[in-house]
């Protein structure tokens, strides 16, 4: 596939940070309104590349520092508004026809905006920028909880308030050592009494036992990453694989997993695109759905992460659609809004990028 057959495929992204994401001019001009003196440079282009290297680190945790910048500049109703509408645009000019972006609203409150506050204004931005794309994209908002803080219960119950307002569901991140998803049980509890989606970061920096915890006992109905589902699965020397119990329970009850290649590479969860599990995964059968997590961070866009499969794999049209379809069944929409996608905007994409590509 040619870079503008691959910038042309519709593409779904489910796991896409808001704070991750941020343009880095955007950055610099934020920072200078609000007085953030903190920045390592002024220069986008090498601001740009700082981040990307500071997040090279095979850390989580150290991955998850560089966010400090970014939600320092993002503390306005303006700027929050801001960063949303470019968020949408720039998910649209790569093809992408409906994202589900997620934020910790707790994390934008140093300035005096309350937390229905940071979900209004993070909603309007995204509605402007979808009316920027002339309705090229729909994008709906996850709020999350932090892991390491206790707010999680408070997050889901304003989860379920704005739930009419262009909030689709839940979920928690953050280091995943010693703060496992069962620690936010009442959160989940809450968004099940009342109806609620929500995906939980899982598989990342702990192993198999988090996704157990996350689908099990929390109840999960995606997993973010979800690549350590491969310590319950053998690959024999033939090139078979037997699945555990939990794996198979993944797979044959159709689980998501927001995989995000190359924020894997970064964090340590792979080591290289060739030989990420995101293909292991796929021809057993599971529910595999390609991501960017942090585009600014992991200095990747949705076909970057297409073009990276492309020559790792030797994906082509066949394999995208596959994926794409994958995540709009699993996007937190109503049914009607799920075929509506997949049948009038998904198929005839690939339908025609195919004939093209032939």
């Amino acid at each position: 596939m040619h870079l503008s057959d691959i910038l042309s495929a519709p593409k779904v992204v489910l796991h896409d940070h808001l704070d991750g994401g941020l343009r880095p001019a955007t950055i610099i001009e934020l920072a200078r309104e609000h007085g953030y003196r903190d920045l390592p440079t002024e220069d986008p282009a090498e601001l740009a590349v700082w981040f990307r290297d500071a997040a090279d680190s095979g850390s989580l945790e150290r991955y998850l520092e560089t966010f400090a910048h970014t939600c320092a500049v993002m503390q306005t109703r303006a700027a929050l508004e801001r960063v949303a509408a470019e968020c949408a645009e720039d998910l649209a000019a790569d093809g992408v026809v409906h994202a589900e972006v997620r934020y910790a609203p707790e994390q934008h409150l140093e300035r005096g905006l309350t937390l229905d506050e940071v979900v209004d204004a993070v909603n309007a931005g995204f509605r402007a920028g979808e009316q920027r794309t002339g309705g090229r994209i729909t994008v709906r908002a996850l709020l999350t909880g932090m892991r390491h803080t206790d707010r999680s219960l408070e997050i889901a119950e304003l989860t379920v308030a704005h739930r009419e307002h262009g909030v689709a569901g839940f979920d928690i991140a953050g280091g995943e050592i010693g703060n496992p998803p069962a620690r936010h049980l009442p959160a989940f509890q809450h968004l099940k009494r009342h109806n609620c989606h929500f995906t939980i970061h899982a598989g990342e920096a702990v192993g198999a036992e988090s996704i157990h915890e996350a689908v099990q006992v929390c109840g999960a109905e995606r997993i973010g990453h979800g690549v350590r589902i491969t310590d319950d699965i053998t690959v024999h020397e033939d090139g078979s694989a037997t699945l555990g119990h939990l794996a198979s329970y993944v797979r044959d009850n159709r689980i998501a997993l927001e995989v995000c290649p190359t924020s894997n590479l970064q964090t340590g969860a792979a080591k290289e695109y060739a030989t990420h599990p995101i293909d292991l995964l796929r021809r057993l059968g599971f529910r595999v759905t390609l991501n960017t997590d942090n585009r600014l961070v992991s200095g990747t866009t949705m076909s970057r992460e297409f073009a990276h499969m492309t020559e790792a794999f030797g994906y082509g049209p066949e394999v995208f659609e596959e994926f794409t379809v994958a995540a709009a069944e699993s996007a937190f929409l109503p049914l009607p809004e799920r075929r509506r996608l997949i049948d009038e905007v998904i198929r005839p994409g690939y339908a025609a990028l195919r004939g093209r590509t032939a």
